[in-house]
């Protein structure tokens, strides 16, 4: 699913292989489109299909090399927004957690990974009882499960989705070893069974199976989920820079290979003309592309039977979407919101405590303001009784200043607390942040939830794809 990156942003690159517009898989009856907001947003999916994107079987050679287990399903585990603005001059990857709570039409409530595969199947036995043979009954669930994933997406963010795209796991390995590999580097040396991942410390540049395994492990990881998300997004930007680079865009046999590799393993919507379409993404060869995560109200909710959950708040949700639409950091761009004040941060005085467990996210925080001009206050633990969502505290809940670093951080809820002075505003953060700032949590540790629940995807911080080598991760 994240090596889908490729097919946008070098699809310009393609015009020489007249096959692939023929050859490619789509995706009709869709209901995409009908909005004018200026950006083009594409819905990007991952998904734990075994055949490829023909619906062909793969071969036991390929299956091998996934390291996937033989369970057959349906989960869209990656969800990832692309926005591209109208004048293709950037591209902004905005990762939804694949336990987002969120309304299913059909359904009601549940987690948006299952949008897909619960609509699908459902529609699938449905059409069966009818007498429906079992060749159209899954072209026709399938359909319906995609249809109900695009509403869910466009339900939570606000986002009419004008373009959908979806890959099987074949395809991130095709596509990666097409590009020769892509670099990432370690903290420490890994060995999980699990996931295949068997790997050094350090730098170093894997293959498509090996990737596979480096961004799917989540056990005895220090965060589980939460360090397989920061795997996830410093992988797709060491992909991004491995495609734009000269050694790519320059050798028709690595033009070849990619486009073969698409052809066998991405669906694409059947109105979706991608080779005109790239031809406007020219200037993200400059390294414009980022990528951010949803806002979270607490990422180890738990529903009323128990079920392990991402609570978001879809209000909170469509303003940061909205705002992202700009070039730029997430600070600068909420900083920008017009629904802050325009304050002169040297006037503001910003404490910051860490609630959160996690080392050094306080300190990345504060940084992430001192840039934008606010005076440091104090920097440490927070004292006060502990919280499941992050907030920030001020004198007057009105205040210009409390309004405008809650913007800044990504429009946090904010409270009041009277022990304050009118220039000094509080910065609370609790496991949920995923905002300016919250790079510096790469290396932290939490503690996982009771045994047999799974440990939520929590968000991660933002990656810019412009950036000089990969980030070490856990």
């Amino acid at each position: 699913m994240l090596s889908i990156l490729v097919l946008l942003v070098t699809g310009f690159a393609w015009r020489s292989v007249d096959s692939l517009r023929s050859n490619i898989a789509t995706a009709g009856g869709l209901g995409l489109g009908g909005a004018a907001d200026g950006a083009v947003d594409i819905l990007m999916v991952g998904t734990d299909s075994r055949t490829d994107a023909h619906g062909n079987a793969l071969s036991p050679a390929e299956l091998a090399s996934l390291n996937a287990g033989e369970e057959v399903a349906s989960n869209t585990d990656t969800i990832v927004l692309i926005r591209v603005p109208n004048d293709g001059s950037s591209a902004t990857a905005i990762s939804i957690p694949r336990d987002s709570y969120v309304e299913v039409p059909g359904i009601g409530m549940s987690k948006i990974n299952a949008a897909y595969g619960a609509t699908k199947e459902n529609k699938r036995l449905e059409l069966v009882e009818q007498g429906v043979t079992d060749a159209d009954a899954e072209s026709q669930a399938t359909e319906a499960g995609r249809e109900a994933l695009i509403d869910s997406v466009a339900n939570l963010t606000g986002i009419t989705v004008d373009h959908y795209a979806e890959v099987g796991l074949l395809g991130f390995v095709l596509l990666t070893d097409a590009v020769g590999g892509v670099a990432v580097c370690l903290n420490n040396p890994v060995q999980e069974p699990l996931s295949g991942a068997n790997f050094p410390a350090g730098e170093q540049n894997l293959s498509g199976s090996q990737a596979l395994s480096f961004v799917r492990q989540r056990h005895d990881l220090p965060r589980g989920d939460l360090d397989r998300i920061v795997r996830q997004q410093v992988f797709m930007a060491s992909l991004v820079r491995s495609v734009l680079s000269a050694k790519t865009l320059s050798n028709p046999g690595k033009l070849g290979q990619l486009s073969t590799a698409v052809q066998r393993s991405v669906t694409l919507d059947s109105d979706w003309d991608i080779l005109q379409f790239a031809t406007r993404l020219q200037d993200l060869a400059g390294g414009k592309v980022k990528f951010e995560t949803i806002p979270a109200v607490d990422i180890n909710a738990t529903t009323d039977y128990g079920e392990s959950i991402v609570q978001v708040d879809p209000a909170a949700v469509k303003k940061y979407v909205a705002g992202l639409l700009a070039d730029g950091n997430s600070a600068e761009a909420n900083a920008e919101d017009s629904d802050a004040p325009a304050v002169d941060p040297s006037t503001v005085t910003v404490d910051v405590a860490n609630d959160s467990g996690i080392d050094g996210l306080a300190n990345g925080v504060a940084g992430s303001l001192t840039a934008l001009g606010y005076v440091d206050g104090t920097i440490g633990n927070y004292e006060g009784a502990s919280i499941s969502a992050s907030r920030i505290q001020a004198a007057d809940v009105d205040s210009d200043a409390a309004r405008a670093v809650s913007a800044a951080l990504g429009g946090l809820q904010i409270t009041a607390d009277d022990t304050l002075s009118a220039d000094t505003v509080r910065v609370v953060l609790a496991n949920d942040y995923a905002g300016p700032g919250s790079g510096q949590a790469a290396t932290a540790e939490t503690v996982a939830p009771e045994s047999g629940t799974a440990v939520p995807e929590a968000p991660a911080a933002p990656i810019d794809a412009g950036s000089v080598g990969p980030m070490c991760v856990n």
